[in-house]
């Protein structure tokens, strides 16, 4: 929505303490101007903390020397809809297709195919909605209003799920991650938009008129990728009725030297907001 890049680092990468009441849903990554500085930046923070027990090893290099190399040979999956689960507003699907297309130009093998997700919405809900109920249980009425609607709403679901309701939400992810790993063993990356929307109006849960009733009906293309725990990063590839439009790169999880290579490949074509 706002024109800029972003990086979501493998599980792990960049220490987090205190933990997130989201578990391990949550990274922590940059958001920077291009993919140069978010490397920069990862060089900084991406270190062992011994205060996160889930934290990684130390990458095998910096971050910044692994921006050169292109894109020339790596194999590119391009999913415009997600085999058409997704509804995608016609002026994202054209921006991110051209962008797309660079990436061809620059030399990537690019093939149009779909990942087997089977929408796991309903586990990542379950998932996402405990720990949101879990960070406001200690919190009373006066200030539970406080909040905002959508999310007292998620609090109150949240608390109604059992233990059981939890763990058949963790198997899905664990089966999730099985066939996503399966499928970067033919794929170096996973290009997908970054939302199937543009800027919609500020405070409002879902677009006006889209039917969705909470925020994962308009980030099908992100939050799978939160429960794999995969590297991701949207890159800003041009407008839409005048609104950023970002493309989405995935790469198999402790691969995050191909997200930022193919971005800093994209940024050095040219291909920016005012288009490529």
């Amino acid at each position: 929505f706002c024109g800029i890049f972003a990086l979501k680092p493998t599980y792990g990468r960049v220490p987090l303490y205190p933990a997130s009441a989201f578990g391990t849903l949550a990274h922590v990554g940059p958001m920077s101007r291009d993919a140069a500085d978010a490397a920069l930046l990862m060089d900084a923070i991406a270190a062992p903390d011994s205060r996160d027990w889930s934290g990684l090893p130390p990458a095998p290099g910096p971050f910044s020397e692994a921006l050169g190399g292109g894109v020339r040979g790596l194999r590119v999956a391009f999913s415009p809809s997600l085999g058409g689960q997704v509804r995608v507003d016609p002026g994202v699907a054209a921006v991110v297709r051209r962008a797309v297309e660079r990436l061809a130009g620059l030399g990537a093998y690019v093939e149009e195919t779909d990942p087997d997700l089977a929408d796991p919405v309903e586990a990542f809900h379950a998932l996402w909605f405990a720990g949101a109920a879990r960070v406001t249980q200690a919190l009373g009425r006066e200030q539970r209003e406080r909040l905002d609607p959508g999310l007292r709403e998620i609090c109150r679901e949240g608390g109604r799920l059992s233990a059981l309701d939890y763990l058949a939400a963790v198997d899905v992810r664990m089966d999730l991650g099985r066939r996503m790993g399966r499928f970067h063993d033919a794929y170096d990356l996973l290009v997908t938009p970054t939302l199937p929307v543009t800027a919609f109006e500020a405070g409002a849960e879902v677009p006006r008129g889209s039917g969705h009733r909470r925020w994962t009906g308009w980030t099908p293309f992100t939050y799978p990728f939160n429960m794999t725990q995969q590297p991701a990063a949207s890159v800003p590839v041009g407008l839409a009725d005048g609104l950023p439009v970002g493309l989405q790169l995935v790469a198999a999880r402790h691969r995050d030297d191909l997200v930022l290579r193919a971005a800093h490949a994209l940024y050095e074509a040219g291909v920016t907001l005012s288009g490529s």
